[in-house]
């Protein structure tokens, strides 16, 4: 028997959060979550959403899928529809080999809709900061930009979540790439950086930010992390913070 019914071709999304942290700009983010365990963001509910009902039974999880909108690469064509293309180029393999888009994590999608696993830290179920009244969430090792919009949250179930035989494909032969991190302390003070955030930042840069294909050991990459410019080199798998501002 035929099912004539049809499914539209358009679902109507609502963002219920958006995460505050303090990545206010793209590069230097982690590629994945779960990566940097002592980052700490805060997911903080829109007006229709900051109901702290909505949140009771989560603290019996330890960890949450985030389901968000990769807002800052929505590409519109003339008719407002999303541009993709069927392949991509990883930049953790060098931007030179390109691979299908559904085989990737990549953030130029269809849909521009990512997950993230991230671990509960604390949740608050009234929060009084500046503009914002209402619900928060603590989670450590998020991959998300500040004011990243969040269309859901799930808990993480650990007897299906897990898979613990799956395969990673093409990005296992990359994960372990780390570079080691030189950040005097004498210039974290000097620049007044929080002595609380340092172990984080070398955290982050360990996983050495730069695309695989940027090379140039004279090269100063700079991004922003906790309202401070930090700028690095690096040469033979060594980062060099040379400057905080």
């Amino acid at each position: 028997m035929n099912d004539s019914r049809e499914t539209p071709s358009v679902y109507p999304f609502k963002v219920i959060a958006k995460l505050k942290s303090d990545f206010p700009d793209k590069f230097g983010i982690p590629r994945q979550s779960g990566l940097l365990k002592n980052m700490r963001s805060a997911i903080r509910f829109e007006p229709a959403f900051r109901v702290a009902d909505a949140l009771r039974g989560l603290e019996g999880f330890s960890h949450l899928w985030i389901l968000w909108i990769f807002s800052e690469n929505v590409r519109l064509d003339e008719n407002g529809e999303n541009r993709w293309s069927p392949t991509v180029r990883p930049p953790r393999l060098g931007g030179n080999k390109r691979l299908g888009v559904f085989a990737t994590r990549s953030s130029f999608r269809p849909n521009p809709l990512a997950m993230s696993c991230v671990k509960i830290e604390e949740i608050r179920p009234n929060v009084t900061d500046g503009d914002y009244c209402g619900p928060e969430i603590i989670v450590s090792g998020a991959d998300l930009m500040d004011g990243t919009p969040i269309v859901d949250i799930k808990p993480y179930l650990p007897y299906a979540d897990s898979v613990p035989d799956a395969l990673g494909g093409f990005a296992e032969a990359v994960r372990k790439r780390h570079v080691q991190v030189e950040f005097p302390e004498a210039l974290a003070a000097s620049a007044g950086f929080p002595p609380e955030k340092r172990e984080t930042l070398i955290e982050i840069l360990s996983e050495d930010p730069r695309p695989a294909y940027q090379k140039d050991p004279e090269r100063v990459y700079g991004f922003k992390f906790a309202s401070f410019e930090v700028k690095f080199k690096v040469q033979d798998d060594v980062l060099t913070v040379v400057d905080v501002i």
